[in-house]
C-alpha cells in the first residue's frame, strides 16, 4: 500500500491496510453527539466574559453588575422562550448556544447569593427584592415584546 493512500484515509485505515467506512460513520456520530456540548461551551464562554465586563464597568458598594446581568438575562430568556413557543423560528442549536450556553453563564445565582450575604441586612433585602421582582418583570416584558411581534 502506498503512503499517500495511508495519509488520505487517516484513522479510517484498519491495521490490515484496508479502508473501513464504519469507523468513519462512528467518528461522525461521536462528533454529532459532541456538537451540543461545543455550542453550549461557546455560548457559555461569551456569556461569562460579558458578565465579568458588565460587573467591572459598574460602580461598587452595591452589586449593580449582578443585578444588571440578571435582569437583562431574564428579559433575554423571556424573549427566547416565548419566541420559541409562539413563533418557533429559532433552531434547536440557537436555543442551545443562546439559552443554555450564553444566558446560563451570563446570569448568575451563585454570585447573587454570595454578594447578598455580604451586604447589610437592609441592602440584602433590597438586593433580593430587586433581583426577583425586576427579573420576573423582565421575563414578562420579554413575553410581551415577542407576543406583540408575533401577533
Amino acid at each position: 500500500m502506498n503512503l499517500a493512500y495511508r495519509r488520505h484515509v487517516g484513522n479510517c485505515l484498519r491495521a490490515d491496510g484496508f479502508y473501513d467506512d464504519t469507523m468513519s460513520v462512528h467518528n461522525s456520530r461521536a462528533l454529532k453527539r459532541l456538537e451540543p456540548v461545543f455550542l453550549i461551551a461557546a455560548g457559555g464562554f461569551v456569556g461569562a466574559a460579558l458578565r465579568y465586563a458588565v460587573s467591572g464597568a459598574l460602580p461598587g458598594g452595591f452589586p449593580w453588575g449582578t443585578l444588571a446581568v440578571n435582569v437583562a438575562g431574564s428579559f433575554a430568556l423571556g424573549v427566547l422562550l416565548y419566541e420559541a413557543h409562539l413563533a418557533d423560528r429559532l433552531s434547536p442549536e440557537t436555543r442551545l448556544i443562546v439559552g443554555t450556553g450564553f444566558l446560563s453563564s451570563f446570569t448568575t445565582y451563585s454570585t447573587f447569593a454570595v454578594q447578598t450575604a455580604g451586604l447589610s441586612p437592609m441592602f440584602a433585602v433590597l438586593n433580593v427584592g430587586a433581583n426577583y421582582v425586576l427579573g420576573f418583570l423582565a421575563v414578562l416584558l420579554g413575553r410581551r415584546v415577542v407576543g406583540g411581534v408575533v401577533s
